[in-house]
């Protein structure tokens, strides 16, 4: 098991330094870690977000919409939705009213890879936490914000 102290070769002045420094060192390992799991699939993590949120909206929807809703606000979205069209895992469609509003929906092509990513459970770098671990987890980092 890691220790931060250990892995950056650094002391703290108090437990909650200590523990932002160690959310930050585990949010930039996290990264590289979701960066490794999707190059296989061909898209980043900021697709896949875009791809899950599509999913759930189950119809079309507003591009501004996915922009909001997405977990980490990427000023590039427009970009990212255009390689998903280019790739064919989503269509884009202009409003018929206003032409200024773009609606995204996921295709068939996107929603078998999100079930293809669903089935593999090559998660291993989540391995070490159990369920209630990740539970006790969320519930901080739920309450630290």
């Amino acid at each position: 098991m890691g220790d931060i102290s250990k892995d950056i070769k650094s002391k703290f002045v108090s437990n909650k330094v200590k523990a932002l420094i160690n959310i930050k060192y585990t949010s930039n390992w996290l990264s590289s870690k979701e960066n490794e799991f999707f190059k296989p699939y061909g898209i980043s993590p900021q697709q896949y977000n875009i791809l899950r949120i599509l999913r759930g909206a189950k119809e079309r929807t507003k591009v501004q919409i996915v922009k909001d809703r997405m977990i980490e606000r990427a000023p590039n979205a427009t970009r990212l939705m255009d390689k998903l069209c280019d790739k064919s895992l989503i269509a884009r469609e202009r409003c018929e009213h206003d032409r200024r509003v773009v609606y995204v929906k996921i295709t068939n092509q996107g929603l078998e890879l999100l079930a293809t990513i669903d089935d593999n459970k090559n998660l291993s770098f989540l391995e070490n936490l159990t369920d209630e671990e990740a539970e006790t987890l969320s519930n901080l980092l739920d309450k630290l914000r």
